[in-house]
This record gives structure tokens, sequence and C-alpha cells, in this order.
């Protein structure tokens, strides 16, 4: 590397060319999913709230687990088969009665999709030292070069939410969790023969990648040594907190920009 010769941009000097060992993304999708009518599975103590409910609303939707295969496409060769399966977690306030106090019932919805993306090919089997003991004289295990496919998403948009009587749902409830969810829940079993059930739309919007990873020549411009000094500040709290701007914005909200001005609504009559 050191016969690279000193390129000029004219803008920064490149010094040398430098050989990495990263991931390089090699085709990637974005959606935006509209998962209409998905059935909320309850374990016990929450599917008693919903039996006993006349109204719930949705308060809050997460993504508590993501479950990711790659598969290759058989005579396809480079082109592998992603199946994505979201579970999301919702809570619920559920009335038993016009005008009272709700109760919280948390319940988990499942949804699943799928996708080609092309991802190259290899075979080759990399062997690590490992470090973490100097003991083991042996490489850590194999990993092979297979492409791994990477999901970007972010908590879905609540659209709607209704409660039915589950003999007229006609969608089963999930009966297979992550441990992950299983874990978190004092109830280990989703809860069975349900009077009332719960269907949820949801508005996901996910970017899937798929990954390799690959050596890259890349420039190298200079050694990135931090220019801004650590603020490490002993003062009196009361005399940091005098140094924080007043949060207007939080006692009087914006006004709205002139973006969201014009009305969105289409006029039937027209």
């Amino acid at each position: 590397m050191a016969d690279n010769p000193i390129i000029d941009t004219g803008e920064r000097r490149i010094n040398e060319a430098v050989c990495i060992d990263t991931k390089r993304i090699y085709d990637s999708c974005v959606s935006k999913d509209c998962l209409e009518d998905l059935r909320v599975t309850f374990f016990n103590r929450s599917q008693r709230l919903i039996d006993d409910a006349v109204t719930v609303k949705c308060r809050e939707c997460e993504i508590a687990s993501v479950s990711i295969d790659v598969e290759e496409v058989p005579f396809n060769r480079g082109y592998y088969s992603v199946d994505v399966t979201f579970y999301f977690k919702l809570s619920f306030d559920a009335y038993s009665a016009p005008c009272t106090t709700p109760d919280v019932a948390v319940g988990y919805a499942e949804f699943t999709k799928k996708c080609i993306l092309y991802g190259s090919e290899g075979n080759v089997k990399v062997f690590t030292s490992n470090p973490i003991s100097d003991e083991i004289d042996c490489p850590e295990a194999p990993r092979y070069t297979n492409p791994t496919a990477k999901l970007q998403a972010v908590d879905p948009v609540i659209l709607s939410c209704s409660i039915i009587d589950a003999c007229d749902c006609g969608i089963g409830v999930t009966s297979s969790f992550p441990q992950s969810i299983i874990a978190n829940n004092t109830d280990n079993v989703p809860s069975a023969g349900a009077v009332k059930a719960v269907l949820v739309t949801l508005g996901l919007f996910s970017i899937i990648q798929m990954e390799r990873d690959v050596q890259i020549l890349i420039p190298a411009y200079d050694y990135c040594v931090p220019e801004r000094e650590c603020e490490c500040s002993t003062q009196n709290p009361c005399d940091t907190f005098s140094t924080i701007d007043f949060p207007v914005d939080e006692f009087f909200p914006p006004e709205r920009s002139e973006r969201s001005d014009g009305c969105c609504c289409e006029n039937s009559g027209e």
C-alpha cells in the first residue's frame, strides 16, 4: 500500500488505497404494506378483559420480534427467497361499560411476507481466530459466505380496530410465538375458546436488504481524529440546567407548515 500514489482530487488528498472487509448490499427493496384485519391473539388474562369489553381502543403498536429465513431459489442462481414474519405487540384500552375506566389488554398479531432478492454466489467457508480465550488454540466455528437478509422497519401505524364475536371472525389465532415473547408473559400459552375477537388494520413501512461479506478497495484520506473536545463538566447541576433553552415548542405548538395548507380531501360533488 505504501507504493500507492497520492492523488489530489482538488478538495482533499487521497493518501492511499485501502482494502477493507465489509458488507456489500447486492439488492434491496422497500415495502409499504397495508395489513388489513389482522387477528390479535391474547393470553389468558387479556382475553378475559376482551371478552368482557363492549368496546376497545388500540393505544399502541410496536414490533416485538421478527423472524427472517433465507433460502436459495431453485433454477435461478444468485437469487434468494426471503421470508419475513413480523410479530406485533398491541396494547388496548378495554371498556367493560361506557364512561368507565378502561383496563389494559395486551395482544400479539402476526404477519408474513416473502420477497426474492439477488444475493450473488459464493461457497467459501470463513475461519477466524478465537481472541476470547488464549487457552483454546482453535478457530471459531466457520461461517459460510451465504448472503444475509437485513430488515429495517418502523413501528406500524394503527389504521383501524374493531371487536367482533369470535365465531364471526373466521381467522385463527396465532398458535406459536418466539421464546422472547413467551418469556415476557406470565401465561405460557395463548388463550383458547375466546368469546370475542379483535381485528386491527396496520400500515407498515420496511426495507429489506441482501448483504454479503466482501473485500473492497477504497480511497483513504486520513485517520478520523475527533476535533471536538469532550465536555466533562462537573459544575453545579443548577448551573448546567440554566444553559438549557426553554422548550417553547412544547408549550406553544408551531403553526402548520405551508406544505399542509392545501386540502387533501377530494370533493365528490365535482
